[in-house]
């Protein structure tokens, strides 16, 4: 699973209808192009292949009244919608995935109810405690990684990981049960995009040819 498709739906569906830069601008504004794929030419291109796809519809606009080029401005569709919510759904669950797919459902969780929220968190968690099991049906980290050669480390690695995302998630589930943040049905979410014209300390400032269309 890729992270792009999300965190651009995600984007979109936020601000209900927004031109390329502005997704650019957001997904910027959450540091994803540290710590993902959400490069300029990635996310133009997600959109103009959603577009097609029927996860989006792409409406052009007039020219800026200040001199700027007309945009083109995407709205997401049912489908679209459909679509992200079983990619949140599966990057909150999956245990096997990119660092940035759990990044990117993370960014999208209070558009949960909060109960599910939670369930698709455990779920995770009881996904992580069988592929530990299954590790260690050959490999018993109580007698350290040398009992099988530097190889070993490797094992040593995963299962240490493994550990660190459980807990992790545990604690956010703890969070979560205990009232933090706030998801779909409770009020007025929580607001993660940038105005238009708002302006984006983390932005990068290098140029794209996408950014104008």
């Amino acid at each position: 699973m890729s992270a792009i498709r999300l965190l651009v739906l995600c984007a979109v569906r936020q601000h209900g209808r927004a031109h390329g830069y502005q997704v650019r601008n957001d997904l910027e504004y959450w540091g994803a192009h540290d710590w993902s794929n959400a490069k300029p030419g990635s996310v133009y291109h997600a959109l103009k292949q959603m577009a097609k796809q029927g996860l989006l519809v792409a409406h052009e606009t007039a020219p800026s009244t200040v001199g700027g080029p007309p945009r083109t401005e995407y709205e997401i569709t049912e489908r679209g919608r459909e679509e992200y919510l079983t990619l949140l759904r599966e990057a909150l669950t999956s245990y096997d995935q990119k660092p940035d797919v759990l990044a990117a459902g993370l960014g999208g969780i209070v558009d949960l109810e909060r109960s599910e929220a939670v369930a698709l968190l455990e779920q995770r968690v009881a996904g992580l405690a069988a592929w530990r099991t299954s590790v260690t049906e050959y490999y018993t980290p109580e007698e350290g990684p040398e009992s099988i050669g530097h190889i070993g480390e490797i094992m040593n690695m995963w299962v240490h990981s493994s550990d660190a995302d459980a807990e992790w998630t545990r604690g956010l589930i703890a969070r979560i049960k205990g009232g933090a943040y706030t998801f779909a049905g409770e009020g007025e979410p929580f607001v993660g995009v940038l105005a238009e014209g708002q302006e984006n300390p983390y932005a990068t400032g290098v140029r794209d040819p996408g950014d104008d269309e």
